[in-house]
């Protein structure tokens, strides 16, 4: 995984762009339904790559 991969979480929900990692910890951003931009960190194994999001 590196920084500028589409990422979701295994659990599911939006897909999120990883903006930097540091070890096991792993920070995303993703517009919300209204559009607005989000963050949040998440540790690696709860996230996939996701190779094409259509």
């Amino acid at each position: 995984m590196n920084s500028g991969d589409l990422v979701q979480l295994k659990s599911g929900g939006p897909v999120m762009t990883v903006s930097w990692l540091e070890g096991k910890d792993v920070r995303c951003t993703w517009f919300d339904e209204k559009n607005e931009l989000q963050q949040a960190m998440f540790v690696l194994p709860q996230l996939v790559v996701i190779d094409d999001p259509d």
